[in-house]
């Protein structure tokens, strides 16, 4: 925006020295010539002022000459009319004398007193030619001699001319200093003109420098340009209005078995052996061309020059050929085999994993029928033991000996134990296959609920509580209840030989954003050989008479966490405590979609 300004600003000064440059020199040219013509017409008008009154000097003298002669006795006819031609003469003179100097009140007095002048005398001429004509000869000298003494004329006419030749004077110094004032405007215009001149002349040569410049960098441009093209695997084709090459890249000569070095046009159905020969292509092509409609992912199998039978995707899109308004075709060539024959065995796959879903379904429903035996089938024996247990306790009374008591104790004990089992079993079962319900789950309330519910089963203890502030975590709040239940259960459980146990949940996020939660505590610990054991179904790593538990709670664990997509790991030394991490993902509830049960 800011350098069209300066353009505008540029070409308006141009435009307005160039104005200058014009009407200067004409103006000057103008007033010069206005001035030499005024100054011939003011020298004219002088010469005329001068002739007229020089006109009138002679007639006067003229006519009394002649009265002179007249009265020598040498006069004729002539001579009389010249006697008389200044009372004819004069008075229209003396009119048209007032007439050129009517602007010159001085002068108008002077010829004033001109006519003055002439009248008199002109007046003792006709008195002296009267006086001739009645022979008064003494009488007529002396009028004519009253003529030089009583009326002085040749003062009146010299002050007339030279007043004319003062005004003429005058008029031409100042028609000098005009002329002098035009020349030297002319001067500083032609000056003016030589400084544009050069200015028209620097700037075209810079103009001329920086277009020369700008079409080298366009060549370069263009010629590197088409070294990208030429370099670029991806096969890339330029086609005229008639589909016939233009430009073709190394990889489309390569793919199509075209020579490098050829450089006729071809039409399109002519390259590659026929494999631009489908006629439904050929078609999209021409309206890509004729409608400027587009072309994209337009998936065909040609032949190429290697005879391989190969998947390709094409591209189109119309442009402008350069220097020119025909349209042109850009055409864009990506073969895709690779990927088509991974989709095929990618279907294969999604084929064989349909057929893998099958035989785990129908294991789902043996598990539920193992379940369904276990919960009805299991039970029955179980509760007919323990039942007959005690009967038999009943009735044998006070006669059961220690011995007796004793086995009644470790069969009623051992059936309890395993009815504890097999509900343990339905538990780990129904995490598997169970629907997740997704909602926010505010991990603080959780961790107050599962430590309110240790505190109130181990009155006695002596804890000292570390919890972190907890995010809201979106999940199945009853699976990540129990995930806390026994994680913290655990930290309490294994801290019992410690008079004074110290248990910490914390949290972070990973690297990859999600939550990480730690439960730590400063109990019995494990020895982390046997780590893998840990997480699995009734595997424990501590005798049953030190710690009580049946070995199913962090098999619960690593299912929900699974579930959830997450995962649980945990890290300890013997006697010195143990940390147990899991982590979840950050998610929000709306990018949550609820798991369904198989």
């Amino acid at each position: 925006m800011k350098v069209r300004g300066l353009l505008r600003w540029r070409v308006a000064g141009l435009l307005l020295a160039m104005v200058v440059i014009v009407a200067l020199p004409y103006l000057a040219t103008r007033v010069m010539a206005d001035e030499t013509q005024q100054t011939n017409l003011w020298l004219n008008h002088a010469s005329m002022v001068k002739a007229v009154t020089y006109r009138i000097a002679y007639l006067i003298r003229d006519s009394e000459a002649a009265c002179y002669r007249i009265l020598a006795g040498d006069g004729d006819a002539a001579t009389g009319q010249r006697a008389g031609s200044a009372r004819d003469q004069v008075p229209a003179l003396l009119a048209q004398l007032r007439t050129l100097t009517r602007d010159n009140p001085d002068q108008q007095a002077r010829i004033g007193a001109l006519e003055s002048v002439t009248n008199g005398r002109v007046t003792l001429v006709d008195q002296a030619l009267a006086r001739l004509r009645k022979g008064d000869t003494d009488g007529a000298r002396q009028s004519l001699r009253d003529t030089g003494d009583l009326f002085h004329m040749h003062v009146l006419i010299d002050g007339i001319a030279q007043t004319e030749d003062r005004l003429l004077a005058d008029r031409t110094r100042d028609v000098v200093q005009q002329v002098t004032r035009s020349q030297f405007v002319l001067g500083l215009t032609a000056l003016a003109q030589l400084v544009l001149l050069i200015v028209v002349v620097i700037s075209s040569e810079r103009q001329i420098g920086k277009r020369q410049l700008a079409e080298t960098r366009e060549g370069r441009a263009v010629l590197r340009s088409q070294m990208i093209v030429q370099a670029v695997r991806e096969p890339i084709a330029l086609f005229d209005e008639q589909l016939r090459s233009l430009l073709v890249n190394a990889a489309f000569s390569e793919l199509y078995g075209l020579d490098p070095k050829h450089q006729r046009a071809l039409p399109l159905p002519q390259i590659g052996d026929g494999a631009w020969s489908d006629g439904a292509l050929l078609q999209r092509l021409n309206d890509v061309l004729l409608r400027n409609r587009e072309l994209w992912d337009y998936e065909l199998v040609q032949r190429t020059a290697d005879g391989v039978d190969r998947h390709v995707v094409i591209n189109a899109r119309r442009i402008q050929q350069q220097d020119s308004d025909a349209q042109a075709l850009l055409l864009t060539v990506s073969d895709v085999t690779a990927r088509a024959l991974a989709e095929q065995k990618v279907s294969e796959l999604n084929h064989q994993l349909e057929g893998k879903v099958a035989q785990v379904s129908d294991v789902n429903r043996e598990l539920e029928a193992f379940s369904y035996s276990v919960s009805h089938d299991l039970r029955a024996p179980l509760r007919h033991i323990a039942g007959f247990a005690r009967k038999l306790r009943q009735h044998l009374g006070e006669r059961v000996d220690d011995t007796g008591s004793h086995y009644l104790d470790v069969i009623g004990n051992s059936a309890q134990r395993m009815a504890q089992l097999i509900d343990d079993l339905l538990v780990f079962s129904r995490l598997g296959r169970g629907a997740l319900r997704l909602q926010p789950v505010d991990m603080q309330s959780l961790v107050e609920e599962a430590r309110a519910l240790c505190e109130a089963e181990g009155a006695d203890r002596r804890i000292a509580w570390s919890i972190a502030p907890l995010p809201i975590v979106v999940g199945d709040e009853n699976m990540l209840r129990t995930v806390w239940q026994n994680l913290i259960g655990n930290a309490v459980k294994y801290t019992g030989q410690r008079e004074l146990a110290h248990i910490a949940v914390d949290v972070q996020r990973n690297r990859n954003g999600d939550y990480e939660f730690t439960v730590s505590d400063d109990g019995a610990g494990f020895d982390m050989q046997y780590a893998d054991k840990l997480f699995g179904v009734f595997q424990r790593l501590h005798r049953a008479s030190d710690f009580p538990g049946n070995g199913i709670g962090l098999a619960n664990v690593r299912r929900i966490l699974a579930r959830h997509g997450g995962r649980v790991w945990a890290e300890s030394e013997p006697d010195r405590g143990a940390r147990f991490h899991f982590s979840l993902p950050a998610r929000d509830l709306s990018g949550a979609s609820p798991e369904r049960s198989p």
